[in-house]
């Protein structure tokens, strides 16, 4: 039960009816109470008391004001004030009551453990409710700390990504940086990377192949193009990742591309549909959807729908 700052009325009145029953005489009754741990300082007034006149306080306001005292104390009196209860909750040898007191004070105890078994069970209720609702909010607070973490993630990758089209003079390090830029986008969104995977011979002295990057979207594994060109790509430039495609069961082909796709191009991948699905994207559609904070995963699903359902492997976003 829930006694952190002090006794409900029920509980005092039965704690003092019942306490006296419990011991028979009155140095009994500050012994039971001392053994539960309640301070001196709420026992001295009715040690003198007894000392000087024990017949000037019975056994019953001897607990009153010493559990009236024990209630005024805060967390101080905590461990006394539940022990109290504990010892007659569990007291057992009534057979050292008065005889006349024994069959009362087995009432008086049991009454008591019925209140504080009713109220501990709803004090856990309550305890679970909290824990459920502190569970609730670590969820939330967790969230709300992933999704400011995702957009911090997001918005560095657009301003590298824009940093990029002031490397003109730089052509071969600005397409290695757009690899590293376009897969730390992918990992933002949650979009499992593979970052430029190389195949070597045999022997494991030659490069054989080098994909951009690899990725896992949806139960599906792609392998990745990402070309910074200053014309529209053509069937030359696709060509090679197409053959990649070819060369691998199961997998698809996305290919980013900073210039438009020239409509040779895009008529390949219609043509190869049925065996492979390669979806187009251009830069500028990446830039416009860092720019509008919208899903790239929504973005390339679309895309995908489109090559597959519509064999329309380019449908800008």
């Amino acid at each position: 039960m829930d006694d952190r700052f002090h006794y409900p009325p029920d509980v005092f009145n039965l704690l003092v009816d019942t306490i006296p029953l419990l011991c028979k005489g009155k140095d009994d009754v500050l012994l039971f109470l001392r053994g539960a741990g309640v301070p001196s300082d709420d026992l001295v007034e009715m040690r003198a008391k007894i000392r000087v006149d024990r017949k000037s306080v019975s056994k019953f306001a001897i607990v009153r004001d010493v559990l009236e005292k024990l209630n005024k104390r805060g967390d101080t009196g905590l461990g006394p004030r539940r022990e109290v209860i504990k010892r007659v909750v569990e007291f057992e040898h009534f057979s050292m009551c008065w005889e006349n007191d024994v069959h009362k004070a087995k009432a008086n105890v049991g009454d008591l453990a019925r209140i504080v078994n009713h109220r501990d069970a709803f004090t856990r209720m309550n305890q679970q409710r909290e824990a459920a609702q502190s569970e609730i909010a670590a969820k939330a607070r967790a969230e709300r700390e992933a999704a400011a973490e995702k957009r911090r993630k997001i918005h560095e990758v657009r301003d590298r990504l824009n940093a990029l089209f002031g490397m003109d003079a730089e052509p071969q390090k600005r397409g290695k940086l757009l690899e590293g830029v376009l897969n730390d986008l992918f990992r933002a969104h949650g979009i499992l990377v593979r970052e430029d995977f190389k195949r070597q011979d045999p022997a494991g002295s030659v490069v054989v192949e080098q994909i951009d990057g690899v990725i896992e979207f949806e139960g599906n594994i792609y392998l990745v193009e990402m070309k910074w060109l200053s014309t529209p790509v053509g069937v030359p430039e696709l060509g090679s990742h197409m053959m990649r495609l070819f060369a691998r069961e199961g997998v698809r082909g996305i290919f980013i591309s900073n210039s438009d796709f020239a409509a040779s191009a895009i008529a390949e991948c219609v043509t190869h549909s049925n065996n492979k699905t390669m979806a187009l994207c251009t830069l500028r559609e990446i830039v416009m959807l860092l720019a509008n904070e919208r899903d790239l995963v929504a973005l390339l699903r679309s895309k995908v729908r489109a090559a597959i359902l519509d064999k329309k492997p380019f449908v800008e976003g």
